[in-house]
């Protein structure tokens, strides 16, 4: 049988090229997404939700639909996310902090949640978060992004021990700075934020890992891919960066 793969925020970047990665490799896909015009331009075989993961009735119906339509689920990529704000920690409003939070932490935590009693009657199942090379560091002008982060990889510790027993593995991958829009915006605000030019910001990211380079979703993707798959049985609690090695957790020139 196809695995079942479920990807949050799967419509575009880093959850896209997981649902595309899985589909390649012979999975049926599942993404959700907040954005529905992303979510219409997805592939026509793969299934698409408009979801909230910070909203637990529309991840409750998520999963009973899940269950009545496919009967269970193989593959979690719980990979929604934000950037949240870029300052000073003294200069943060507590709702901005809230938000990036909800989405980040609690958002990982209600899609587990409700898929975790399918992956338990089967006794098997493989959990992938998507956490953060700011989830293995300090950030400088980054702390609601960072503590999320850090907080998901506490969080899949847990469910490693947790679910283990069931058959089921639970692993985080940590990107470091990935090419696209998302990380464009990142780095326009840190830009503004420490009085540089993009490009410096650009340069100092990429100068702060050893192989000097950003990487792609692509990258992400394959790793997830690996994760899901049977090589990867007896890999469970583990925390690995796909970041070309981060020596420098605060980027300069």
């Amino acid at each position: 049988m196809k695995k079942r793969v479920l990807i949050t925020a799967g419509a575009s970047g880093i959850g896209r090229a997981m649902a595309k990665a899985f589909a390649d490799a012979g999975a049926q896909v599942w993404v959700t997404d907040i954005d529905e015009n992303a979510l219409s331009q997805v592939p026509e075989n793969w299934r698409r939700s408009l979801v909230n993961v910070a909203d637990e009735e529309q991840m409750a119906a998520l999963s009973d639909q899940m269950a009545d339509d496919w009967g269970g689920v193989d593959v979690l990529c719980a990979n929604a996310g934000v950037a949240g704000p870029t300052a000073l920690v003294e200069d943060i409003g507590l709702e901005d902090w809230r938000s990036c939070v909800s989405v980040n932490l609690e958002g990982a935590f209600l899609t587990v949640k409700h898929t975790a009693s399918m992956m338990k009657a089967q006794k098997s199942g493989a959990i992938i978060l998507t956490s953060s090379t700011a989830g293995l560091y300090g950030y400088p002008n980054r702390a609601p992004y960072s503590a999320a982060k850090w907080a998901v990889i506490g969080l899949m510790k847990t469910l490693a021990m947790e679910l283990g027993p069931f058959g089921i593995r639970a692993n985080a991958i940590c990107p470091g700075a990935v090419e696209g829009p998302r990380m464009e915006g990142v780095l326009e605000r840190e830009a503004a934020a420490k009085g540089m030019t993009r490009d410096e910001v650009y340069r100092g990211y990429a100068m702060g890992t050893s192989m000097r380079s950003f990487v792609t979703a692509e990258d992400v993707a394959n790793m997830a891919v690996f994760l899901g798959s049977d090589a990867a049985r007896l890999v469970s609690g583990q925390t690995i960066a796909v970041d070309g090695h981060t020596e420098n957790p605060d980027p300069k020139v």
